[in-house]
């Protein structure tokens, strides 16, 4: 059963690109092995190859879902219900041919999906991370298999582990400003090297979520530790999964007095930088280069929710 009370998250203002999803979970169906036989022989599968970066087919800006009948061989497991009922799942194997279709990652495709196939895609990929990082108990160091339709691994002696996430924190720091003048600071993590067109990637500061920490808490200390600056306010902007492989990605504007100077952590941020939006516009049009080595300096990926953050600022 739906919950219909429950509204779907789409493409509501606030909404980042993997925080979109019509998908009914039907949790409840997952120990409802009767159901579950049926619901696989009606269903739709989506082929998801883990070994190839989490690549599925897409044709047109949608997901390829094909019917089980047609599904490759593999271990299936159980995504939700869609809007019309029909149960979807799905399987990690290398992907079939099909005519028109090519084969793309969530990081290349996930902004341009429906909300549909992005929560779909979203959930895939993170369900597949998850269960091939427990293939083995780490209490027993034996063999573990699938049970509750793939959202849960058993071990030798019948102990249930359950997938996990794990919270990480993503901050656009800003100087408060609206207007031209407004500048936001951006950084270049030290173990990202040059893009593939040569140029440097750009992007928000990020950390995980320490064990007996706030996400806020995280925000300021990992800003403090990464460039030395001190923050004057700090605000929730909203929260997508980002499956590389089991993150929640909770993010953050806080504003920073550009004055401070900046104190790098060479460990973590190689080179960091106050940009206009002027820049940032540039840099969206991949027409900006960097003012000392003229390189191009371009931004991360747009269905991030960093991307996501920068796009939101460059409004205020």
């Amino acid at each position: 059963m739906s919950a219909p009370d429950q509204p779907d998250i789409h493409e509501q203002p606030g909404s980042p690109p993997l925080a979109r999803t019509t998908l009914d979970r039907a949790a409840h169906r997952r120990t409802d092995e009767a159901w579950l036989a049926d619901a696989w022989q009606r269903g739709l599968v989506l082929v998801v190859d883990l070994a190839k970066g989490g690549r599925a087919l897409v044709k047109d800006n949608a997901l390829v879902l094909v019917p089980s009948a047609e599904a490759p061989e593999g271990e299936h497991w159980f995504l939700g219900v869609d809007r019309d009922g029909t149960p979807l799942w799905t399987i990690d194997t290398a992907l079939p041919e099909v005519e028109g279709a090519r084969a793309a990652t969530l990081r290349e495709v996930g902004h341009l999906l429906d909300d549909r196939d992005a929560g779909v895609f979203t959930t895939a990929a993170a369900l597949g991370n998850w269960h091939l990082s427990h293939k083995f108990s780490p209490r027993t160091g034996e063999p573990t298999k699938a049970v509750e339709a793939g959202w849960a691994r058993a071990d030798t002696d019948g102990k249930l582990m359950w997938p996990r996430t794990d919270p990480a924190m993503i901050v656009l720091v800003h100087d408060g400003e609206p207007g031209p003048r407004g500048r936001c600071l951006l950084g270049h993590n030290a173990t990202w090297g040059a893009a593939p067109d040569g140029g440097l990637r750009f992007s928000c500061l990020a950390g995980y979520v320490e064990p007996g920490e706030s996400a806020e808490a995280s925000v300021v200390r990992e800003v403090g530790e990464e460039v030395g600056l001190r923050l004057t306010s700090l605000r929730y902007a909203g929260s997508q999964s980002w499956p590389y492989p089991g993150s929640l990605m909770l993010g953050y504007h806080a504003t920073a007095d550009p004055a401070q100077p900046l104190t790098l952590d060479p460990a973590e941020i190689d080179e960091a930088h106050w940009f206009t939006r002027d820049d940032i516009k540039r840099m969206i049009a991949g027409d900006y280069r960097h003012p000392e080595t003229g390189v191009p300096m371009g931004l991360p990926m747009p269905s991030s929710i960093a991307f996501y953050l920068i796009e939101s600022w460059l409004a205020l």
